[in-house]
């Protein structure tokens, strides 16, 4: 078993921890292997119970004198739509709001680092880039916002490199420029009641492009206007900034236009392969997180074949548009991930003939900007606390059931599909009202589908 990860400077200090699920609970057990005093809290009685009780300390009747810092779970707000009442208590008293990606840092600073963050596409970026450098032979650990939280990941040799999904909320709490190499995949509205409004969510992802010294790159995707104003305006910032694009030619960059990966860093532009071969990268999205890859790939230090060979051996992402099973010639897809309207948009563009099942809870816009991919749908069946406002938002567009939930939505989509057709879940929804999670409710369909008989996706 390999050893914990061991924090610096907190030994014998006292750090408040405020959260107690995956990420708080990895973080109490990092800071208690490495000497620290935790004062532990979690709205939530049963989370708490899940701690040693010595651990457990009231965060909002404390003495704040005594915490060196705040250790925040990332999904606890500290600033809009209001401030957690203990983060306020913390800001008063001077002391610092921190994550568990800048503790992972202070750690392990010799370690190199690729960040990947974008409203979309960071999950299939994140997991693509490890299995490059894993299948290039080099030490990696995945983590932060997809998987295994930060502090649970494996201590890496000084070579090792850790390839982190970073949301933005978790890089306003990592206010030290952590990335080698830092990717911003796209920037389309998501969580605008976090932060404050379109320019606070702006501003939070663009931290991740904050320099970390002589030869940090960041690699930007200019397909939508936020990110190439960002572009523009961080050129000479003091890292290196690679455009990426699968809509137009990427000057000093790397592109994939209708799939053809070209890398043009260099004094001539080189091809490098066809991405549309490639089954477990399908659609333009794909080709934008292909590039970033790429990119990321060759920054350390791999060459052009072990790229190549690494983006043809990518076994594909759980719940990113996953082929579950064939049965009677119908495709199952899982694209559970997609928990917002451009998200699933990426999925309706893959395909024809969809049967397709949306719903759950709304994110801000609905089903806003997906008008045009409807002549790709047969019929749409809706689950989750939004069916009355999505099929408002779909009468008069296409034909619609209000299954109300999964199983009922995989059962008539089921009895509606014939060869050909696709039975895609891309949800354009947060999972909440029914599950606690997106990988649950995507484990809940492919329990649904397998159980239909068929062939399996392997």
């Amino acid at each position: 078993m390999p050893q914990p990860i061991r924090i610096p400077d907190v030994a014998g200090k006292v750090v408040a921890l405020l959260g107690l699920g995956r990420t708080g609970s990895a973080t109490a057990a990092a800071l208690e292997a490495s000497g620290a005093i935790v004062w532990a809290w979690d709205d939530n009685e049963q989370a708490r119970a899940a701690l040693p009780t010595d651990m457990i300390v009231d965060l909002a009747k404390a003495n704040w004198s005594r915490p060196e810092m705040l250790v925040m779970s990332p999904g606890i707000p500290h600033t809009h739509p209001a401030p957690h009442p203990v983060a306020a208590l913390a800001k008063e008293a001077g002391k610092p709001l921190l994550g568990d990606i800048e503790l992972l840092y202070r750690a392990t600073p010799r370690q190199r680092y690729v960040g990947v963050t974008g409203t979309n596409g960071k999950s299939t970026t994140t997991t693509l880039i490890a299995h490059i450098l894993r299948q290039g032979g080099k030490h990696v650990a995945v983590g932060g916002n997809l998987g295994a939280a930060a502090l649970s990941l494996e201590p890496l040799p000084g070579d090792g490199i850790y390839v982190l999904e970073l949301s933005s909320y978790q890089l306003e709490l990592t206010p030290t420029p952590i990335c080698d190499v830092a990717i911003l995949l796209n920037v389309t509205p998501d969580h605008l009641s976090r932060h404050g409004g379109m320019d606070g969510y702006i501003d939070a992802k663009a931290l991740i492009l904050r320099p970390k010294g002589r030869g940090s790159i960041g690699v930007l995707g200019v397909d939508d206007q936020p990110c190439r104003d960002l572009f523009a305006r961080l050129q000479d910032g003091g890292r290196k900034l690679i455009p990426i694009s699968v809509e137009r030619e990427a000057a000093g960059g790397v592109d994939a236009v209708n799939g053809v990966l070209i890398d043009r860093t260099g004094k001539q532009p080189e091809h490098v392969l066809d991405l549309k071969s490639i089954a477990t990268l399908p659609g333009s999205h794909n080709w934008q997180n292909a590039a970033a890859a790429y990119v990321a790939a060759k920054a350390m230090g791999l060459d052009r074949a072990a790229i190549v060979a690494g983006l043809q051996s990518y076994p594909g992402l759980a719940h990113r548009q996953e082929l579950i099973a064939t049965v009677a010639g119908v495709r199952y897809v899982n694209d559970s991930k997609a928990t917002n309207a451009d998200a699933a948009a990426k999925a309706l563009a893959c395909y024809e003939n969809i049967h397709w099942i949306i719903g759950g809870r709304a994110k801000e816009g609905g089903l806003a900007g997906l008008d045009p991919l409807y002549r790709r749908v047969r019929h749409a069946y809706i689950i989750g606390e939004c069916a009355n406002d999505f099929a408002k938002q779909l009468r008069g567009k296409l034909p619609f059931t209000q299954c109300g939930t999964l199983d009922k939505a995989v059962a008539a989509a089921h009895g509606d599909a014939k060869t050909g057709a696709v039975v895609l879940l891309s949800p354009a929804c947060a999972s909440w009202d029914q599950y606690p999670n997106f990988e649950a409710r995507g484990d809940h369909f492919r329990q649904l589908v397998l159980a239909l008989g068929g062939r399996g996706a392997a």
